[in-house]
């Protein structure tokens, strides 16, 4: 995400899902929502990357683009075996070890802790993305096997809510 403006020549700050990401540094284009912009330069700092977008050649440029999601090209990244991206799992089917469904996976909050939000009917599940709760992860099949801890709260949610 755009984080803010950096200095008066349009640089952006960037903070980054994975602090230990050197993808800013490998690629030539980002997307901020449909938009895609040109990178000219990017630098790592202690709070994540400052980076030189065309286009954006002034302060104000910059500051419009704070808050805004980043994205990349996911043929950009350099993904090993196994790898799995964040937004690989919304849309898989919630299974519980025992083979029960436990509904879908609607998004993937990253507010501090890594959360699944599972919809089934009109319940609402946040389990966190942990090994402990999440203990498979089949793509191929679109499932996701989980063990929820005991007592796990659920939020019942109006259809059109969310």
């Amino acid at each position: 995400m755009i984080a803010r403006a950096h200095g008066i020549r349009g640089e952006v700050a960037i903070v980054t899902h994975d602090p230990e990401s050197q993808t800013l540094a490998t690629i030539d284009q980002i997307y901020l929502g449909e938009d895609a912009r040109r990178v000219l330069g990017a630098r790592p700092t202690q709070k994540g990357w400052l980076v030189e977008l065309e286009g954006v050649d002034t302060r104000d440029a910059a500051e419009a683009l704070r808050g805004q999601t980043v994205a990349v090209d996911r043929t950009a990244l350099q993904l090993a075996e196994g790898d799995i991206l964040l937004s690989d799992l919304v849309g898989c089917r919630v299974v519980l070890g025992d083979g029960r469904p436990w509904g879908t996976i609607a998004r993937v909050d990253t507010a501090g802790q890594d959360r699944l939000v599972i919809h089934d009917g009109d319940v609402e599940r946040l389990l966190p993305l942990v090994d402990a709760f999440v203990t498979k992860i089949d793509l191929d099949q679109g499932v996701v096997t989980v063990e929820p801890p005991e007592g796990l709260p659920e939020d019942s949610r109006a259809k059109g809510d969310r």
